[in-house]
């Protein structure tokens, strides 16, 4: 079977086909046209979008030598994220449907993330835990199958990934910056420097809330000329980025424990941190599993793996992904 999957969800544009046997080709336009503008502009991230879609799946079918009428299934993702980015997906792949008599799935964006474990590792096994940390999401899932989840906590304020790009627009580092900041951090050594809070969230132990440790940043950094902070800023990044890890991990022990499930799959666009995956490793043991680099942030390829699941389990509908309960 293969499947073209779409996904259009915020500032990454990619076509990918999937077959029984694996990715056979997965492209991605990022866009750094926001850069600019110090973020994610809704309406650059649609003309973007608009202007690169119809490309990409040409030339994904290019490179696999495949004509079109050879797609079995198109996946796109229908939710959540930016209405106009998201819509331009879902046009285009309708229109092909429509054109080509090809079945569509919609795909919750996050399933997307959860299933691009299974691209990696296939026999994971079911349950097992995923922490979803992206620019845009931070929440914990117990995975009993595809279409069943149930969010074991998830951020009440910022994600991850949008607490390293405002700390990283405070530091002077452009967008996006959770790159910046893990390089930085790295050039720190055995420098002293400061010590940020981790939330913990008496009433719901297991969510997460980033917006006091950006706003501790901002009060360390008042009042600090441009020198000190430019000679201070790996020792800031490095205890920036601890804070970050040090609540991503703590929650997703606690998941561990309350469930009993040893397996924990690492997944979004914070997953390619090289600290987070030692400090999940060190705590955890040998069962934290995380995708490439390049499937870990936004892609075709982990839309396309959700939707052939869907399908061959015959669920075309996605799930809404909500806190609480199974879904």
């Amino acid at each position: 079977m293969i499947t073209l999957g779409i996904e259009t969800s915020c500032d990454e544009t990619s076509v990918a086909l999937l077959s029984d046997q694996g990715i056979i080709a997965n492209k991605v336009y990022s866009q750094l046209e926001h850069a600019a503008y110090g973020g994610v502009v809704p309406e650059v991230a649609s003309r973007a979008h608009l202007e690169k879609i119809d490309r990409l799946a040409a030339g994904v079918l290019d490179e696999a030598s495949l004509p079109i009428d050879r797609i079995d299934l198109i996946a796109v993702t229908d939710s959540p994220g930016l209405a106009g980015a998201l819509l331009i997906g879902i046009s285009f792949a309708l229109g092909l449907h429509v054109r080509h008599s090809i079945p569509v799935c919609g795909i919750n964006h996050l399933e997307g993330h959860i299933c691009a474990i299974l691209l990696e590792y296939p026999d994971i096994g079911f349950p097992f835990l995923a922490i979803v940390a992206s620019g845009g999401h931070t929440a914990i899932y117990r995975v009993d199958d595809i279409g069943t989840y149930a969010c074991l906590g998830q951020t009440v304020d910022d994600a991850a990934g949008e607490a390293f790009d405002k700390a990283g627009k405070m530091l002077g580092f452009p967008y996006p910056a959770g790159r910046t900041i893990e390089e930085e951090a790295q050039r720190a050594g055995s420098a002293a420097g400061p010590s940020f809070p981790v939330a913990r969230m008496p009433g719901a132990p297991g969510n997460f809330s980033f917006s006091g440790l950006k706003t501790a940043l901002k009060y360390y950094l008042n009042g600090k000329d441009a020198d000190a902070v430019r000679a201070e800023r790996p020792a800031i990044c490095r205890a920036f980025q601890e804070a970050v890890v040090t609540s991503i991990v703590n929650n997703c022990a606690d998941a561990a424990e309350k469930t009993g499930i040893g397996r924990l799959a690492l997944c979004g666009g914070v997953a390619c941190n090289g600290r987070l995956r030692e400090a999940l490793r060190q705590r955890l043991g040998s069962q934290v599993y995380f995708p490439r680099p390049s499937l870990c942030t936004d892609n075709g390829a982990m839309i396309a793996c959700a939707g052939v699941n869907r399908f061959n389990r015959a669920m075309l509908r996605a799930p809404r992904m909500d806190p609480g309960g199974t879904l």
